[in-house]
């Protein structure tokens, strides 16, 4: 949910936690079949046709067997897929039409529950299908008796992207520091790119929610569980609200409550994140002897960035060349963030920040380039541009506060830029408004979360008679993968007994310990 403003950061660390690529009894067969029969002689040789697709009529839709590719991997996994046209413009039916690009990862049971479970991705930006085999992997337990269904939001992945290529991502990426002149170009030119097939007035999480119960009707599901993780909790949140009747429970992961303006609190959920994190290592003797004090130590190399950004020079580790580009302030604090994404990740900080402050970048920067990978397609994501711009961007203002953390008031400061530069869509009077629905909800948090932290499912559960919010030790952003966060999802939605269930296992998960040196934690 959370976005560097020129990396365009989706969540996808809540995705990737278990790269799996496991074959489901639900697989289809091969879709070339058939062997030649036997012959006799020198008869010329038979030619064969290959056998069509499987299908599967769904409600009133047909479905292909087909294999959904996961970005940047030789990986996929096995689906059946569709599409449905919707209105672009709600008000105009008779207007311009989208494709929306969906798929089903098929129970491997007899006959199905009728509940479907609803896979809600984050980012803004992010494509359901395109994750669909660690989707499949976190909620493999509840495949055994449900259908999973994962729709690309519309102006995402197959669902007529607004992606924003050349010359937009390109200036979103100059590193040589903030400067929301750029940044306002940078969405003007998206702009110019997305017009030819889109209105981006119409992108927005209203629209897409609309979407969504479309594809329930076509389909002939009688009721979703919906499970949201990051910007998905708030598409979650707007469905139950519009549409509660359709919703049997309700997984939330990473909350973003309906009153939070995105990009207002990110740069204090940061700072209390790290120092949170960072207070590990005050308290382990040999990380407080190897690293003093971290935090202060990142504070004084983001100082000295910011009068002094310059080039430097790292191995690739994926080509292992050398390569070049400039470190500012900017593109420090970027990667920062990201690493404070995941536990696993958070656990290099001190250590890369220490390595980077004596001039050896290539910890920080190396490991940089492996969690960028799959966010790459976010950099420039106008479908984020119209969530933020519709929905955020006219409530922000930057907080005096804010100043002397580490993300300063930049967040808000780009996105008025690029918003400047935006067309806006309209958001309902009633938007903002906490969801009140009488329907089993639980809410998963990480306790070192940096941009959706524990308060905010307390906030959200505030107004859920039937809700209980778990908190994750040691974890991050994105959890339900975690420990035994499957297991007690699927508990959850077998049983619909939040307030009761026993989620004494989360007790087994601990801290990561930090990495003393490259060879890993102290034993």
């Amino acid at each position: 949910m959370s976005m560097n403003p020129r990396k365009r950061m989706g969540v996808i660390v809540a995705l990737a936690a278990a790269i799996i690529a496991a074959t489901h009894a639900g697989r289809p067969s091969p879709r070339h079949g058939a062997t030649a029969p036997a012959r006799s002689g020198a008869s010329a040789p038979i030619s064969v046709k290959p056998a069509p697709p499987h299908t599967w009529r769904l409600g009133r839709l047909t479905l292909t067997a087909c294999d959904l590719g996961q970005p940047n991997s030789g990986l996929s996994t096995a689906a059946w897929c569709g599409s449905l046209t919707v209105p672009e413009n709600r008000a105009d039916p008779q207007g311009r039409k989208i494709a929306l690009k969906l798929a089903v990862l098929r129970s491997g049971a007899q006959v199905a529950r009728p509940d479907m479970l609803a896979f809600l991705a984050g980012g803004p930006g992010q494509a359901a299908t395109e994750y669909a085999g660690q989707i499949g992997a976190m909620l493999a337990p509840l495949r055994a008796h449900r259908d999973i269904l994962l729709v690309d939001q519309r102006g995402v992945g197959g669902s007529n992207a607004l992606d924003c290529k050349a010359g937009g991502k390109a200036a979103a990426d100059d590193d040589t520091g903030f400067d929301p002149a750029k940044l306002r170009a940078a969405a003007a030119d998206c702009l110019k790119q997305v017009q030819s097939h889109a209105d981006p007035r119409y992108y927005t999480t209203t629209d897409a929610v609309q979407d969504l119960d479309d594809v329930r009707k076509a389909l002939g599901v009688p009721q979703f569980d919906l499970v949201g993780v990051s910007y998905g909790t708030r598409v979650a949140q707007q469905y139950a609200m519009r549409y509660p009747d359709a919703v049997r429970s309700i997984v939330l992961d990473s909350t973003v409550p309906n009153d939070v303006v995105l990009g207002e609190d990110f740069a204090q959920n940061l700072d209390d994140a790290l120092k949170a994190q960072f207070a590990r290592c005050d308290a382990d003797a040999a990380c407080k002897q190897r690293f003093g004090n971290p935090y202060q130590t990142l504070i004084q190399l983001r100082d000295a960035l910011r009068a002094n950004p310059h080039p430097v020079s790292f191995r690739d580790p994926q080509s292992y060349r050398t390569v070049q580009r400039v470190l500012s302030e900017d593109s420090l604090v970027g990667v920062v963030r990201m690493f404070a994404y995941s536990p696993v990740t958070a656990a290099l900080l001190p250590l890369s920040i220490d390595a980077a402050a004596h001039g050896d970048v290539g910890p920080l920067l190396g490991q940089a380039k492996l969690l960028t990978v799959d966010m790459a397609d976010l950099a420039g994501s106008g479908m984020s541009y119209s969530v933020i711009c519709s929905e955020d961007a006219d409530l922000l203002t930057a907080r005096p506060q804010d100043a002397g953390t580490l993300l300063g008031t930049h967040m808000i400061d780009a996105y008025k830029a690029i918003c400047s530069a935006w067309p806006k869509g309209t958001r309902p009077a009633d938007f903002r408004q906490p969801l009140k629905i009488d329907k089993p909800v639980l809410l998963l948090a990480g306790q070192y979360d940096p941009v959706t932290p524990p308060r905010y499912a307390e906030e959200v559960a505030k107004y859920l008679p039937d809700a209980r919010v778990l908190v994750f030790k040691g974890q991050g952003h994105g959890v339900l993968s975690a420990g035994c966060g499957p297991q007690l999802v699927q508990h959850f939605v077998e049983k619909l007994d939040p307030k009761t269930m026993d989620a004494s296992c989360l007790d087994r998960l601990q801290d990561t310990p930090f990495f003393i040196d490259f060879n890993g934690a102290t034993p």
